[in-house]
């Protein structure tokens, strides 16, 4: 499957602006992962941009339910297990350094985002760890994404929590103008 193969699915499924924007920046920070730990980075990229790819229409019956959808559309059996071993529900071990890379950057891409948009700047670049720690702290800030999955993630993939965020700003530094995460010019 290509990339543009890939986002067309994404796009036939997934009509909100926000979920294909989420599917983006997964994307972004699992390319930059793929060449840390030699993985092929298209292979890498288009997992993360369908990882979601069934959310909207179906949550209670993702991502098990859009499984088939993968299959009939050529995704590799690889690539199509690894999407389904991003999340806890379905109880699959995650062997293969692209399912923990996913499932460690999945939640952790969006609360980055959150914290880079409640800052004054509004960029992506300006997230530190320790503003992304200091998020967590506050259960009332994105209170759906579990403060131990993202931890969970960073110790399944071998990686310091603060080195994992550092990845994932860098990553979504570079893809900010799709993602509108440039926010505002210094004064």
């Amino acid at each position: 499957m290509t990339r543009e193969e890939a986002w067309a699915l994404l796009c036939e499924h997934t009509k909100t602006e926000h979920l294909r924007k989420h599917g983006l920046a997964v994307e972004a920070v699992m390319r930059h992962l793929a060449k840390r730990y030699e993985g092929d980075e298209d292979t890498w990229g288009i997992v993360g941009l369908l990882h979601d790819f069934d959310y909207e229409r179906d949550p209670a019956g993702h991502p098990q339910n859009g499984k088939l959808i993968l299959e009939q559309a050529g995704l590799s059996g690889a690539m199509v297990h690894a999407i389904q071993t991003h999340g806890d529900h379905l109880g699959l071990p995650r062997i293969a350094p692209i399912e923990k890379a996913l499932y460690a950057v999945d939640e952790l891409s969006g609360f980055v985002i959150a914290v880079a948009l409640v800052r004054p700047s509004k960029r992506v670049a300006d997230v530190e760890p320790a503003a992304v720690r200091k998020k967590m702290k506050d259960k009332a800030f994105a209170r759906a994404v579990s403060r131990e999955m993202l931890l969970a993630g960073a110790a399944d993939l071998g990686v310091e929590f603060d080195d994992l965020v550092r990845d994932v700003v860098i990553a979504l530094e570079a893809a900010a103008g799709r993602l509108g995460l440039e926010g505002t010019a210094p004064a």
